[in-house]
């Protein structure tokens, strides 16, 4: 799972958080595990900007296996070594890897014709797709049984790997590879003979792979990722080396300091009730709210537009008044985050007040009023009447007074034009937020039913993903019914909801592919279903 801008942001926020790996400077580690699909795609596809590249299954194989031996070499695990492909995802997932397939389909046929059009003459011999790396395929199948003979081989022949005890989990195994790797870390903990003391290190490309790290709560955990240039031209060619990449660690230690100085503030206000473990448990529900894989971000809620301040702003404001947390230890605290949504609602009225202001936006609503025209003019008809009968009766009303009178009467009339520009604007915010879900959601009647019901299907995602994060799948089949989420504001009424989730079984792996693959991509499948 991707946390969009995530890591950008927390990399300039906290600017000391990765330090460049050195060769004979690294910190000794016990537990080695690695996220193996963003190693399979670099190696198999390493530059989707030049349609000219072209590489066979033989040299993708072997790239990963020697990708596989050099990250071995830099970290030497001292007792583990967990590699995880990803199986099946859960249900929740699929809507974004099937937009993300599509996506990748659509954009390799614009270029290969713009290439076409330039007059370019392309090779003879099929692209790589790599949509083909998604579990179910002939291919997975072929790397599967390749990466066991890897394994094999290196544990008869290499001494190194002959020391620790090497686990493949592949691509048959249901489960995202970063979330069987947090499993197989819980289940150990849970262990009678756990070493606390246990040093890990997690290899991946997903920001939030921070969040599940600090789900562990472990002090000694580590992530390790190749360097990420920000700013630089999509088309640059990565290179795909590894001996000519930087790597970069990141020490989660150093991320709960770092968490620790964000929200000092509260040692004054909580005292003794400060628990820095629960502080962290609610910074990564706080990530979940700017959107993920799995639920929409809020609206108007983005992290480039400064979100996750306002989140820890308000969560400060907040906290003190709680008498709790939020998330406890994977479960939410309906009454304190419902009373906590309630005062980040007011962004909703914030940000709608500065379009409220701009009269070009009234303007502009004149070409195509509203989408829902009845309500719209009722809207409209009941301003305007309750502004024009006060016009009329204050008119009679002032004709009869003295001029001291009259002086009282108009500072009465101007506090009540302030609270009917109150009035306006609650009318107009409710519009502009009834549109929003006319036109995001398609529905017609915008109801107190509707509304309920998209506060218990957003919450119901928040708690999903929860439980993803700290105890694992709790249903196979949960996932988010909307491709949008509701305002803060509409969020409410929550603190009694019931949340349960029935487990279900994980998808079969060509019912996935038959799920998330475009038609471009249907070679990938058995013939009998194509």
């Amino acid at each position: 799972m991707g946390v969009p801008k995530f890591y950008r942001w927390i990399s300039e926020r906290y600017p000391c958080l990765s330090e460049v790996v050195k060769e004979h400077k690294i910190p000794e580690f016990d537990n080695l595990y690695l996220d193996m699909n963003g190693i399979i795609h670099q190696c198999s596809h390493p530059n989707d900007e030049d349609v000219h590249f072209r590489i066979s299954e033989e040299k993708i194989f072997a790239d990963i296996f020697h990708y596989l031996e050099v990250l071995f070499r830099i970290i030497k695990p001292r007792k583990v070594f967990f590699m995880a492909v990803d199986g099946v995802a859960p249900r929740a997932k699929m809507n974004q890897q099937r937009g993300r397939r599509f996506r990748s389909a659509k954009e390799a046929e614009e270029k290969i014709k713009k290439a076409l059009d330039k007059g370019e003459v392309l090779p003879t011999e099929a692209r790589f797709d790599s949509n083909c790396i998604t579990p179910g395929t002939d291919f997975m199948a072929r790397l599967q049984e390749q990466l066991e003979y890897f394994v094999h081989n290196k544990v008869s022949n290499d001494k190194l790997w002959q020391n620790v005890k090497v686990f493949l989990s592949g691509h048959e195994t249901p489960g995202e590879g970063e979330h069987k790797i947090m499993e197989f870390i819980r289940s150990t903990n849970a262990k009678s003979n756990h070493d606390p003391n246990t040093r890990h290190c997690l290899y991946g490309l997903d920001a939030d792979l921070i969040m599940l790290g600090l789900t562990s709560h472990e002090h000694n955990f580590s992530l390790l990722r190749e360097e990420v240039r920000f700013g630089g031209k999509k088309s640059q060619k990565r290179i795909t080396a590894p001996e000519e990449t930087t790597f970069h660690l990141l020490h989660l230690s150093l991320m709960r300091e770092y968490i620790d100085y964000e929200f000092s503030e509260l040692k004054h206000h909580l005292g003794s009730g400060y628990d820095l473990e629960r502080i962290i448990d609610d910074w990564i529900l706080m990530g979940f709210l700017v959107g993920n894989d799995f639920i929409p971000h809020l609206p108007h809620l983005h992290i480039n537009h400064d979100a996750l301040p306002l989140l820890y702003k308000t969560y400060i404001c907040v906290l003190p008044s709680l008498g709790g947390y939020l998330n406890e230890n994977g479960h939410l605290n309906l009454r304190n985050f419902e009373k906590y949504l309630e005062k980040l609602s007011e962004f909703d009225r914030e940000h709608f007040r500065e379009v409220f202001v701009d009269l070009k936006w009234f303007e502009s609503k004149v070409g195509n009023k509203y989408l829902n025209e009845s309500a719209g003019l009722a809207a409209e008809e009941e301003v305007a009447s309750r502004a024009g009968r006060k016009t009329e009766d204050s008119s009679i009303h002032l004709a009869a007074l003295t001029s001291s009178e009259k002086v009282d009467e108009q500072e009465k009339g101007e506090l009540a034009d302030e609270e009917e520009e109150d009035e306006m604007f609650e009318t107009e915010f409710r519009q502009y937020k009834r549109t929003y879900y006319m036109t995001k959601m398609g529905v017609d009647l915008v109801s107190d039913e509707f509304l309920a019901k998209q506060a218990q299907c957003y919450v119901e995602g928040i708690q999903w993903i929860l439980h993803y994060y700290y105890h694992g799948v709790q249903s196979w089949s949960w996932y988010y019914p909307y491709h949008y989420a509701p305002f803060l504001s509409d969020i409410r009424d929550i603190s009694e909801l019931k949340l349960t989730f029935d487990l279900g079984k994980p998808f079969m792996p060509f019912q996935q592919l038959l799920a998330v693959l475009p038609a471009a991509s249907k070679e990938l499948l058995p013939e009998g279903y194509r």
